[in-house]
């Protein structure tokens, strides 16, 4: 009956073993910090050197992050047929924890696939563009949306085009912006009031 007991426990103990082995193993890789040896993949630039998010995307078949001066950059990776499919996490800045635009900060970051998207803002990224500027807290992105414009989506709703550039031309002054209330400005707009207010 021991023998019987002990054998039992030690099945039970084994399969514990292997299922948090399991989870170990499917969880992502946690995000780097944003360094100055950050280089931006599509810009070639220090991801430091411009205001907005930024985004790193961990592949499985590279040992350093591969780092994008935008968030709408860092989505535009995830959509393109020619690029590296072996993605392990999408990482990109927690505009909801960012001490301002000008500084997204070097380690809030979230998982895109988790995040909350504000599009169509006057919010521009740090090369002037339009800008898919991610949340992790919904609530916060619908605040920055009433105050920036835009509209507030998940990372599965964001839109290709929008991220692509088909939707995303400069809009000449007055003329809606793709889910927003307010007009576009081609300048680069820093957003209203405080990010983390």
């Amino acid at each position: 009956m021991r023998i019987l007991a002990l054998s039992t426990l030690l099945v039970a103990s084994l399969a514990l073993v292997a299922c948090k082995e399991e989870k170990a193993a499917e969880a992502p890789p946690p995000p780097r910090e944003l360094t100055q040896r950050a280089m931006g993949h599509y810009c070639g630039m220090n991801v430091l050197e411009h205001p907005g998010p930024k985004g790193q995307i961990l592949l499985a078949s590279r040992l350093e992050p591969v780092w994008f001066s935008s968030a709408r950059d860092t989505l535009s990776f995830t959509m393109l047929p020619e690029e590296a499919k072996d993605i392990q996490a999408i990482y990109v800045s927690d505009m909801g924890k960012a001490p301002s635009w000008a500084e997204p900060g070097a380690a809030n970051w979230i998982e895109a696939r988790q995040a909350s998207f504000v599009v169509g803002s006057r919010a521009r990224s740090g090369m002037g563009a339009d800008e898919a500027v991610p949340f992790s807290d919904r609530g916060a992105a619908e605040k920055f949306a009433s105050e920036n414009g835009g509209r507030v989506v998940a990372y599965s709703e964001v839109p290709k085009d929008y991220i692509l550039g088909s939707n995303a031309e400069p809009a000449t002054e007055g003329e809606q912006q793709p889910g927003g209330d307010e007009p576009r400005h081609d300048a680069p707009v820093t957003p209203k009031r405080g990010l983390t207010e």
